[in-house]
């Protein structure tokens, strides 16, 4: 606990109303969507980068840590204080201070809301790629702390690849600026360094956003597999065809039932797996990379296609792809959405090893992933009151982890390391590896921002 000056002067900083100290007012900023947990000392609620850079230095001062927080929907435990301190909650930071359409850019506080930016952008013919499915609520600053993806990645990249510059405040309480309103300045990329660094180097108050034009035109194909291992084996034929569509989405059927359950759709039962294909750009390239996607879908063996060409129809396509994760809260008491990486090749048999893991463990495994990438999310259905499930839920997940890493895959592909990954950084880096990136930690004096994340708690010093 903070002793009672020290919340006096949080609240000199930020005013009386932007401080929270209370127990039972905290409560709701020691977790995040996943299963960590860790209770603040306090919570503040600063309104620009000033008042960010004050806490900053009476937390260095009175030596506790500093947890920068957007929305919470992180699913790593990223902004979970699991050694206590100061949460700094940026959502009162909600301003887009500039849209330029020329020059195709936007700079942003960190409590914008992913969705509101993007619609601001449409209003010009522009958007902005990055689409977690937390788009509606997730805010841009955790998606810089984290690099979120999302669907549409595939083809657009993810956040590390929108993102210009940034105004920061390091651990010292300056406030800094790096990159800018141009791509490939000289000097040291920091921008790409704090990108993806989740809150362990540095707070984020402003934010550069590349914006893209909007496709001239597009449309998405649903097509329907009897087996999900022949929706797995057509993503690749895709690829090998030389075609990047912008987005490959799969879900098996128990996920599209839960969809269907939750929205109130009444339809026929899904046979094996749904895969969602969008294809967007100038109308002449669309009109050749369509129907080749078509014929590709075909011979894997897809027993339906559906082609979505209207605008009405495509946003309904995707609204239940971004409700697919809320509406397993309807199936199970708790649920845990693991994130690695593998080949795109290789998921037919790591899909198999997710469900043989998960059965020799007794546990229900959903999938829903970005197949386009190879980004699986096995989701795994529990009730935590149940002695001893919850433990072996995490012991499933390693599993799998491992499984991914020897694949040759990643740990992690957009929702970071945070807690919940620490402890397998060594599955695909070595103790060199995880010494060079403390270095640059140290060099931006951050050890006290974030602690207990990313690294392995014997590489967290270097």
């Amino acid at each position: 606990m903070l002793d009672e000056k020290t919340v006096a002067e949080l609240q000199q900083i930020v005013g009386p109303d932007a401080v929270l100290d209370a127990p039972e007012d905290l409560i709701a900023f020691e977790f995040d969507a996943t299963i960590a947990r860790g209770l603040p000392d306090a919570a503040v609620f600063p309104s620009d980068a000033r008042q960010v850079s004050q806490v900053v230095r009476l937390a260095k001062r009175v030596g506790v840590p500093v947890v920068a927080r957007g929305a919470g929907t992180g699913l790593s435990g990223g902004s979970v204080p699991v050694e206590g301190g100061i949460v700094v909650a940026l959502t009162r930071m909600k301003r887009i201070l500039k849209l330029d359409p020329v020059n195709r850019l936007a700079v942003v506080e960190p409590g914008v809301v992913n969705l509101i930016l993007d619609q601001a952008a449409r209003r010009h013919g522009l958007f902005f790629a990055p689409d977690p499915s937390s788009q509606r609520v997730c805010t841009i600053g955790g998606n810089v702390a984290e690099n979120a993806g999302g669907p549409h990645c595939l083809a657009y990249g993810v956040t590390t690849n929108h993102v210009l510059g940034l105004e920061l405040v390091l651990a010292d309480g300056s406030i800094v600026e790096v990159g800018g309103m141009t791509r490939d300045l000289p000097g040291y990329d920091l921008t790409g360094v704090v990108v993806g660094s989740e809150g362990t180097l540095a707070i984020v108050t402003k934010a550069v956003i590349r914006l893209l034009p909007e496709p001239e035109t597009g449309y998405t194909l649903v097509a329907q597999f009897k087996e999900l291992e022949d929706a797995t084996n057509a993503v690749s034929a895709i690829i090998a065809a030389g075609i990047v569509p912008q987005c490959m989405e799969l879900s098996d059927r128990e996920v599209i039932r839960a969809i269907q359950e939750s929205m109130g759709i009444q339809a026929e039962p899904v046979a094996g797996a749904i895969l969602i294909v969008e294809v967007e750009g100038l109308a002449e390239d669309v009109a050749v990379k369509g129907p080749a996607i078509l014929a590709i879908l075909e011979a894997h063996g897809s027993i339906s296609i559906r082609q979505a060409a209207e605008k009405a129809e495509r946003d309904q396509v995707w609204l239940m792809r971004k409700a697919a994760v809320g509406a397993l809260g309807r199936v199970a008491s708790n649920y845990y959405v693991l994130d690695g990486v593998v080949p795109r090749t290789r998921l037919p048999e790591l899909l198999k090893g997710v469900y043989e893991i998960a059965a020799g463990y007794g546990l229900r495994v959903v999938n829903v992933f970005h197949a386009g990438d190879g980004n699986l999310h096995p989701n795994f259905l529990f009730d935590a009151a149940n002695p001893g499930e919850t433990e072996r839920v995490l012991a499933a997940a390693g599993d799998i982890l491992r499984l991914c890493a020897e694949a040759g895959g990643s740990i992690t592909g957009e929702h970071g390391v945070g807690f919940e990954k620490r402890d397998f950084m060594r599955l695909i880096f070595n103790d060199g590896d995880l010494a060079a990136m403390a270095r640059v930690r140290a060099a931006f004096g951050g050890e006290r921002f974030n602690p207990g994340k990313i690294f392995p708690s014997t590489a967290e010093s270097g």
